[in-house]
């Protein structure tokens, strides 16, 4: 098949005057050969599929990190790659309701969160203090370092070598903390529509799905939620149309219902805020004054309400309060270990950054780590 009838089946796959096509992308860094199969963003997702980075994933905490205390995560409990799994799949439905570029917004989705850390957020924060002279740490920026330098799985250059697109979108991904855009993907543009699609779906899957994660390990129980307000309503929806009303089926009708809500709210935002802002092209995408995927007033006070719930209930219990002690102390001797003798790092590691100072070196090395390798090189190492 050639270029030109690839990039016209995309066009009829994808209608919508403001989706991303793959023949108006700004292109790669390095001229690579078209497939004569895939779209450039269906090669983008396969490189991402395909790296080391997105395998590590499978084996990086979520919530509850598999550290040596009185919980142990299940195994159906979240990983970082069934969340990104989960992000992926809400950012592909949604593209699909608008007409837009599935296979770019799946893509971004499944490379986001490719810098994150071991033992999640914790581990991001920590490092980040512990890099604070050194230009902080941040996994947006990290994901996009990963896709863009450590990753190396082609002769002549480091990195997968993605599109302009899809490395625009990691390093626009929403985030609370105040980040710079390198001029290189232009800050005063905004992200195409399938890349504001994944922000949102991020937090619809992290949402649900730590609700779901929360009833099954016994952090929450149907009854608190049954006991609140903006909760118990939603529950007795989704418990009425169940014909087995086991506690179980009752947790899936409620997650689903969580999923589904936000969901739908979001297309019908992006809908209104089409028309109000008179998108049509990508052009009008990029000029707009405002991100043109929200949530709608109503879904965003609910959604604060959620955050604040699982904050209260799940997210500072002394359980995982403990976990990210001890993440905390896994790390920073980590860090400090590599800092006292740096050939403590594989030499194969170093000599493929030797222009990279030491704390940058030790960054990298254990922004890179599972879990169970952190906790493995701590316990041989103190």
């Amino acid at each position: 098949m050639s270029s030109e009838e690839l990039n016209q089946a995309e066009r009829v796959r994808f209608p919508a005057g403001y989706a991303a096509l793959s023949s108006d992308s700004r292109g790669r860094k390095f001229t690579t050969r078209t497939d004569p199969y895939r779209t450039e963003y269906q090669r983008d997702r396969d490189r991402i599929i395909h790296s080391t980075a997105f395998r590590r994933l499978q084996h990086k905490t979520q919530v509850f990190a598999n550290l040596d205390t009185e919980f142990k995560p299940r195994d159906h409990h979240r990983s970082r790659l069934t969340h990104t799994i989960e992000v992926a799949q809400i950012s592909r439905s949604i593209a699909r309701a608008m007409g837009l570029n599935e296979d770019l917004a799946e893509a971004v989705a499944l490379a986001h969160d490719l810098g994150h850390t071991p033992f999640g957020h914790a581990g991001e924060e920590i490092i980040d203090e512990l890099m604070k002279q050194h230009g902080g740490f941040n996994h947006n920026h990290q994901s996009l370092r990963v896709v863009d330098f450590l990753e190396k799985r082609y002769p002549g250059h480091y990195g997968l070598n993605l599109t302009y697109e899809l490395r625009e979108a990691i390093i626009k991904h929403e985030s609370t903390h105040d980040l710079s855009v390198p001029d290189e993907f232009y800050p005063e543009e905004k992200p195409l529509l399938e890349g504001q699609i994944v922000n949102l779906a991020d937090d619809i899957a992290y949402g649900g799905h730590d609700v779901d994660d929360g009833l099954s390990s016994g952090f929450l129980n149907l009854d608190l939620i049954r006991e609140t307000d903006f909760l118990s309503e939603i529950i007795a929806k989704a418990e009425q149309s169940l014909t087995e009303k086991t506690d179980d089926m009752i947790r899936f009708a409620f997650v689903r219902s969580l999923v589904n809500m936000q969901t739908v709210d979001l297309i019908a935002e992006i809908n209104l805020r089409l028309e109000a802002n008179s998108i049509k092209t990508i052009e009008d995408v990029r000029r707009a004054t405002e991100r043109i995927v929200s949530f709608s007033e109503e879904q965003n006070q609910f959604n604060n309400k959620l955050k604040t719930f699982l904050r209260k209930h799940m997210y500072f219990h002394p359980i995982l309060n403990r976990m990210k002690k001890e993440s905390f102390e896994i790390i920073s001797f980590l860090f400090n270990m590599y800092l006292n003798d740096i050939n403590k790092i594989p030499e194969g590691f170093r000599r493929r950054f030797p222009e990279l100072s030491p704390h940058q070196l030790a960054a990298d090395y254990i922004a890179g780590m599972t879990d169970r390798f952190a906790q493995n090189e701590f316990t041989r190492n103190c």
